[in-house]
C-alpha cells in the first residue's frame, strides 16, 4: 500500500470538505439541542494502526548505519479490562481528548493519541553504512564491517544477556503523539428529524499537529538500551469521524484518522547514541465520552 499517496488525497480531501462547507444559518425560532457553542467535552477510546515502510538510521560511536524499507506492527491488546481499569489504562494503544466548541460547528481539542509501534522480526532488510567496534564494552564486534546495500536478517535470536542479538526496536510504551486539532462537526441528524434531545448524529472532520514523546525502546547490536521518554520529532495529521450523541451528553464516536510522523531525535543508548526515521500511519479509533455545557450560549428564542 502507498499510504504517501492515499494520505495525500486524505489530507486535500478533508481539507476541502470540512472547511469550505458553507455555514447553515438556523432561524432564531429553530433554536434545538444540538447548538454546540460553549460546550466542552473529553473521551477515551482504543485504536489499532498500520505504518508505511520507513528507513531507520541508527548512529553512535564507531558505528553508523541506515536499515531500509524496514516493515512494522501496532502491538494491539485486544478487548481487554485494561481499557477501563486506572491502574493499568495507559497500557493498551488508546486515545484521549479534551476539547471546546468555539461555534456551533467549529471545535478546538488537545489530545494524546497512545499507539504502538514495533519493527517485524524476523526480516531480512537491506543496509548501508558501517560498524566498526573496538570491544564487546561497545557492542558485538562480530557485526563490524563496511555495508553497502547488502541484506540483514534481523531475528528472534536472544543473546546471553537475554537481549536479542543484533537488533530490536519499538515504541511500546508508546508511540505518543501528543497534538492539538480544530475541526468542524455537522449535524446529520437535522436531514433526517432526529430529536436532538434523544439523538445527534454528528459528522466530524479536522486537522491536526504536535509532538512525539515515545518511549524508545531499542537494543543496538548488543548495546544497553536507553528506554527513556524523550521529545524525539513531530507529526501532522487528519481524520474524519461519525459519532453518536445520546441525551445530550453521552458520545459514542468512530475515527480514522491519517498522518506523517518525523522523529529525527530519538534516543536509543546512554551513551547518547542516535536513531532518526519517518513514516506515514493510518490509525482507526473507536471512543465513548462525555459532553458538557460550559458556558451558556447566545440566548434565542424558542
Amino acid at each position: 500500500m502507498n499510504y504517501k499517496i492515499i494520505l495525500t488525497f486524505f489530507f486535500i480531501g478533508i481539507t476541502t470538505l470540512g472547511f469550505s462547507q458553507e455555514e447553515t444559518e438556523l432561524s432564531e425560532n429553530e433554536y434545538s439541542y444540538n447548538k454546540n457553542k460553549g460546550k466542552a467535552y473529553f473521551y477515551w477510546g482504543g485504536n489499532r494502526a498500520k505504518y508505511s515502510k520507513s528507513d531507520i538510521q541508527f548512529k553512535g560511536k564507531n558505528y553508523d548505519f541506515t536499515l531500509q524499507n524496514v516493515n512494522s506492527e501496532d502491538k494491539p491488546k485486544g478487548w481487554h479490562i485494561d481499557y477501563i481499569n486506572p491502574a493499568r489504562m495507559t497500557i493498551p494503544q488508546t486515545n484521549f481528548r479534551v476539547g471546546y466548541y468555539i461555534h456551533d460547528n467549529y471545535q478546538i481539542s488537545f489530545g494524546f493519541d497512545h499507539m504502538k509501534y514495533v519493527v517485524v522480526r524476523p526480516q531480512h532488510v537491506k543496509i548501508d553504512g558501517y560498524i566498526n567496534f573496538n570491544g564487546i564494552e561497545e557492542g558485538d564486534a562480530s557485526y563490524n564491517g563496511v555495508y553497502n546495500n547488502d541484506t540483514i536478517y534481523l531475528h528472534d535470536e536472544i543473546g546471553v544477556d537475554g537481549n536479542p542479538t543484533l537488533f530490536a526496536f519499538e515504541h511500546t510504551d508508546g508511540l505518543n503523539y501528543i497534538n492539538i486539532e480544530i475541526a468542524r462537526t455537522d449535524d446529520l441528524g437535522e436531514y433526517f428529524n432526529f430529536n436532538p434531545k434523544k439523538i445527534q448524529i454528528n459528522l466530524l472532520e479536522g486537522i491536526g499537529a504536535g509532538g512525539l514523546y515515545p518511549k524508545t525502546n531499542a537494543t543496538i547490536i548488543g548495546k544497553p538500551r536507553n528506554d527513556e521518554f524523550h521529545w524525539s520529532g513531530y507529526g501532522v495529521s487528519a481524520k474524519v469521524g461519525l459519532g453518536l450523541v445520546f441525551f445530550n451528553h453521552i458520545q459514542i464516536q468512530t475515527e480514522l484518522k491519517g498522518g506523517y510522523i518525523n522523529m529525527p531525535w530519538m534516543k536509543t543508548t546512554f551513551d547518547g547514541d542516535t536513531a532518526k526515521q519517518n513514516f506515514w500511519f493510518l490509525q482507526h479509533n473507536i471512543t465513548i465520552g462525555y459532553v458538557f455545557q460550559l458556558f451558556n450560549q447566545d440566548k434565542r428564542n424558542n
